[in-house]
């Protein structure tokens, strides 16, 4: 089984800054579950894909575990910068 979840395609229009800066790699990301595995255990699977590079991105297939503290970095790092990291 596999089964899409949220992606969200890079849009200049949303972040200029990364949009205009040379250094700066403009990517998309997509985040699905599977359970394709050895052991049938299912998983969250989050692929970063540069824009233009279709297939050339990295898939990381993650555990509930794994996902969780994903998760909490990424509050963590809204809370950083000052932005409400949501419920």
């Amino acid at each position: 089984m596999r089964r899409s979840i949220d992606d969200h395609p890079f849009d200049p229009s949303e972040d200029p800054t990364v949009a205009e800066d040379p250094d700066l790699t403009p990517v998309s990301w997509a985040v699905a579950i599977s359970d394709d595995y050895d052991d049938g255990e299912a998983r969250v699977v989050l692929t970063v894909e540069e824009i233009g590079r279709a297939g050339a991105g990295l898939v990381a297939h993650l555990t509930p575990q794994i996902a969780r503290r994903l998760r909490i970095a990424l509050r963590d790092g809204l809370r950083e910068v000052g932005a409400d990291p949501g419920p």
